[in-house]
């Protein structure tokens, strides 16, 4: 298995008309978040069966593959990493975090962030210093503040909250949506663990955090309690 049998692979997968609906939901157009992306057309499960069938492919040639114009190819090869990471030993581990690092400006799509930060950054981090989450989510990339926060949701699914409030304040007075989502996201996944713990961060904050982060964080809540969160009325 190597990086080019897997691009051939992909391409005999890619469907255009599928490719024309990521273009636009993935906002690749002027001024958009995902500018000049590019897509073969293939779903993420048959994405994720690629991964699987070639999980063999050396780290450099993924990286290759991480470096690829074509979105999908991106995926794949971060599909493939995180397979590598999970198998991999001690040694393979930090070397698959450390390229991870080294990339982040190839992981420049929700998704990419998602599929794989939590899994590798957020793992690696378990037992060790994580300062480094917290300078990027001071970082002036998008993609980089967004792999800050979700890859503590490792940390949240072994209840260890303190980074992820740490960083969502950090970001609580960011400007792009693709956080406001985000940090949302990590706060009710906290909620979903210890309600107390979120509750107590959105009595601080809710007020000055932004309309869709506070949506995102509430949205498991009864009706009653959305509406007076939403109404400045907690």
């Amino acid at each position: 298995m190597n990086a080019k049998h897997l691009r051939e692979s992909l391409r005999s997968s890619a469907d255009p008309v599928i490719a024309e609906h990521s273009q636009r939901f993935f906002k690749t157009g002027k001024g958009e978040y995902g500018e000049g992306d590019r897509f073969l057309g293939i779903r993420v499960p048959v994405l994720r069966q690629h991964a699987r069938q070639h999980r063999n492919i050396p780290i450099k040639q993924l990286l290759q593959l991480l470096r690829s114009g074509y979105h999908e190819e991106r995926l794949c090869a971060l599909l493939i990493m995180v397979l590598k990471y999970q198998s991999g030993t001690d040694e393979e581990r930090e070397t698959i975090f450390q390229h991870y690092l080294n990339n982040t400006r190839y992981i420049n799509n929700w998704d990419l962030v998602d599929s794989s930060a939590y899994h590798i950054v957020g793992v690696h981090l378990e037992n060790r210093d994580r300062r480094i989450l917290h300078n990027l989510a001071r970082s002036e990339s998008l993609w980089e503040r967004r792999i800050a926060i979700i890859s503590t949701l490792h940390f949240i699914k072994k209840q260890q909250y303190e980074d992820t409030l740490r960083i969502s304040r950090q970001l609580l007075d960011d400007t792009h949506d693709l956080i406001h989502k985000a940090v949302g996201w990590m706060l009710r996944e906290v909620g979903n663990r210890d309600l107390s713990v979120e509750q107590r961060f959105l009595h601080e904050h809710y007020q000055s955090m932004p309309r869709t982060m506070l949506r995102y964080a509430i949205e498991k809540f009864p009706q009653k309690q959305r509406k007076a969160y939403l109404n400045g009325q907690v």
